[in-house]
């Protein structure tokens, strides 16, 4: 049994819409160990679903947790995701980290904020609206040195969705409490070297580690370190 510290905020890890949340769930235990508590939503069912896919998305994840302080801790895709969880939660939301993460982009959709390449690509792959789940859109075994054996590798492709296109063309809402009162980037990979350079612009502590995109996969305690320091970091606790 593990025993959580109540003045420590609950940690709540979300995964981006394009996997599941076996991604998080190795660095889970790591945290509780260290006095967090942790909720890992599954939101693959929400996108599998209809628009609107933020607000569905941001009431379940806020279903799962307690009306008590929060970090939110996005990777990936979710990083795009966490004002609209903010406004959703019952408690305070103290502060946020993005791991290997893009940033918010409130009034506006993904396609916009996107290299052009990049959405004609997802608009080459996509089936009756529809993308192939995200393993596929690799070239075959482009991912599988990211995993440490078949199981783990087997267990994060049986979570992954098809996408709906629409997705992407959504508006992301704005947020009534976001910012929070503190912000922090951990950057596992050279993909994020931009957006790590631009929260430091932005004067957010930035811990850039080389790992790989699914390094809590891989690693997961070692990325329950990196998310447990950066928390630490930006409330105190």
């Amino acid at each position: 049994m593990h025993t959580v510290l109540v003045t420590r905020p609950t940690i709540v890890l979300v995964h981006s819409p394009l996997v599941g949340p076996s991604t998080w769930t190795g660095s889970a235990g790591p945290l509780r160990d260290k006095g967090f508590g942790v909720v890992v939503p599954a939101l693959a069912a929400v996108v599998d679903g209809e628009p609107p896919f933020y607000h569905r998305i941001a009431e379940t994840v806020a279903g799962q947790v307690e009306n008590r302080p929060v970090v939110l801790v996005g990777h990936s895709g979710a990083g795009a995701l966490l004002p609209a969880i903010a406004d959703a939660v019952p408690g305070e939301v103290r502060a946020a980290v993005f791991v290997d993460a893009i940033l918010p982009h409130p009034g506006e959709d993904w396609f916009t904020t996107a290299p052009p390449e990049l959405g004609r690509r997802l608009e080459s792959l996509a089936v009756e609206g529809r993308l192939p789940p995200w393993h596929e859109w690799f070239p075959p075994g482009a991912l599988t040195a990211m995993f440490p054996d078949p199981e783990t590798h087997r267990r994060f492709v049986a979570e992954l969705p098809r996408v709906p296109l629409a997705y992407f063309a959504e508006r992301a809402p704005e947020a009534e409490r976001w910012p929070p009162p503190a912000c922090g980037y951990v950057r596992l990979s050279e993909a994020y070297d931009a957006v790590a350079d631009e929260c430091e612009r932005l004067g957010w502590p930035v811990h850039r580690v080389d790992a790989n995109h699914l390094a809590m996969l891989t690693r997961p305690g070692f990325v329950a370190g990196l998310v447990a320091r950066a928390v630490t970091e930006l409330t105190g606790e």
